[in-house]
């Protein structure tokens, strides 16, 4: 008989959360019956689309070529994300799954858009969009037959300032396993333990009630598959993308950039010109040069580097070379 994956991907599930999901009906019925890895290393950088495409890829980020959530850009806050399955540089697991005949489908996965999958509704809707037209961005990135089954039904579920994708992806999920019968490899990405975490903290209680919601969604994955698929074959997989962690303290890197010459603003405020640029990646960042091939400038950037990390009221914590970042962690930067 043909094994089937189903993959349920929580953004920032941490380690210390399996303590609870063991307390949790759904949750605990897999922990039980499975095994678990407590302690994994992320790659980096540890972002929500780099990790994602890892998952998939089962390689770093140099080689599969998306580096960050955001096309950076120098003085860009709104730089438009990677979206597309054809930025991915290698083969993921759908890819040679369909090779093999299996049947795919990729719910809210990043980096999806345009795959050749069975069923795909990525995660392709800008995170900041409120309006109630998503379609847009829906159309010829998901398939058509999820487009044209469910969206007329579901849609509304990410409209407006209150929007959900948790909720669309949670309305879509059950009804693909009861109509099409249960893909042979699926993905279903859930979002909103990293949003409650990004706005309450990471230990707080919403953040624990989030994740019993979780734990009911993924009680209606298992109820599908009982009731119109194939439970006894089918291999059910909880994982996170990345962890996260409590911040008090923040350093804006750019402001020091300017304050010792290297970025200078025009009188509107805007970046005038620059020696040097930094990009935020969450705990860590990249700083950019002007004239990457400049070793002047590139000595100077460097040193002034060393110094700061050198000055404990910054809290800096390492500095390494491009090459160095490299050899540590498969990363080979885009700027």
């Amino acid at each position: 008989m043909k094994q089937k994956i189903l993959v349920f991907c929580i953004d920032a599930l941490c380690s210390s959360d399996i303590e609870h999901m063991k307390e949790m009906p759904n949750f605990k019925t897999i922990i039980e019956n499975g095994s678990y890895v407590k302690h994994i290393e992320t790659v980096y950088p540890s972002l929500t689309y780099p990790c994602h495409v890892s998952i998939l890829a089962g390689t770093y980020v140099e080689k599969h070529g998306i580096p960050h959530n955001e096309n950076v850009e120098v003085g860009n806050q709104n730089a438009p994300w990677y979206s597309m399955k054809h930025e991915v540089k290698v083969k993921t697991l759908l890819d040679y799954a369909r090779e093999y005949g299996y049947s795919t489908c990729s719910l809210s996965w990043p980096v999806s858009g345009g795959a050749d999958y069975d069923f795909n509704m990525p995660m392709i809707v800008p995170i900041g969009y409120s309006g109630y037209q998503p379609e847009q961005y829906l159309e010829n990135t998901a398939t058509k037959n999820l487009m044209d089954q469910y969206f007329w039904k579901y849609g509304r579920y990410i409209k407006g300032k209150d929007r959900s994708l948790d909720l669309f992806t949670m309305a879509l999920a059950p009804d693909i396993i009861r109509d099409y019968g249960q893909p042979d490899v699926m993905l279903v990405k859930m979002c909103d333990l990293d949003t409650a975490r990004h706005i309450h903290g990471v230990y707080h209680e919403l953040v624990r009630e989030q994740l019993r919601k979780h734990d009911e969604e993924f009680g209606v994955i298992l109820e599908s598959v009982k009731r119109y698929g194939d439970f006894e074959h089918t291999n059910f997989i909880i994982l996170g993308d990345h962890g996260q962690t409590d911040v008090s303290h923040v350093l804006n890197f750019n402001i020091l950039l300017k304050q010792n010459g290297f970025i200078t603003l025009d009188e509107d405020g805007n970046i005038a010109d620059y020696t040097a640029y930094c990009h935020s990646v969450g705990l860590s960042a990249w700083i950019q040069l002007k004239y990457p091939d400049n070793e002047l400038d590139k000595q100077r950037v460097y040193d002034f580097l060393l110094a700061v990390k050198n000055d404990p009221q910054f809290g800096l914590g390492y500095v390494y070379t491009k090459e160095e970042a490299k050899d540590l962690y498969g990363f080979n930067g885009t700027v």
